[in-house]
C-alpha cells in the first residue's frame, strides 16, 4: 500500500530535526560538531543515505562503516543517538513509519557497534 511507504519529505524532515538535536546534545554533539565542517552538505548526504536505505533510491554512494570507524565512538554514544533518533521519528512521522525507520536504525547501529568492536579487538591483539 502506497500510504505505508515513507516519503522523501518525511526523511528530509526527520534528518533536519534529528541533527538539530544532535548538534546541541551534550553527549554526542561534540563528536559530530568536531568532525563535520559543513552541516548543510552533511545533511544532504544523510538524506541520500536514508533515502537509499528506506526507499532503495541508490543515491548514497559512500561507506558509512568506514566513516564511523574513524570516530571516537563508544556504545553509550550509539545508545544516545538511537534515543534521540527514536524520539524525533515519533515526533515527525506517522507511528507506523516511525516504527519502521526506528527498527532500521537499530539494526544499522548494531552493525556499526559490532564493526567498531571487531576493529578495536583486532587492533589490540599483538601480531603473531
Amino acid at each position: 500500500m502506497a500510504e505505508d511507504k515513507i516519503t522523501e519529505e518525511e526523511i528530509s524532515n526527520l534528518v533536519d530535526r534529528f541533527y538539530a538535536k544532535v548538534q546541541v546534545d551534550p553527549e554526542i554533539g561534540p563528536i559530530f560538531n568536531e568532525k563535520i565542517e559543513d552541516w548543510p552538505a552533511h545533511l544532504a548526504l544523510l538524506k541520500n543515505f536514508w533515502s537509499t536505505v528506506m526507499l532503495t533510491t541508490g543515491r548514497y554512494k559512500g561507506d558509512p562503516m568506514m566513516t564511523h570507524l574513524q570516530l571516537p565512538l563508544e556504545p553509550s554514544h550509539f545508545n544516545r543517538w538511537l534515543e534521540l533518533f527514536a524520539e524525533t521519528a515519533k515526533e515527525v512521522m506517522a507511528p507506523n513509519h516511525a516504527a519502521i525507520i526506528i527498527t532500521k536504525s537499530e539494526r544499522i547501529a548494531g552493525n556499526f557497534k559490532a564493526g567498531i568492536a571487531y576493529q578495536r579487538s583486532n587492533l589490540s591483539q599483538p601480531n603473531l
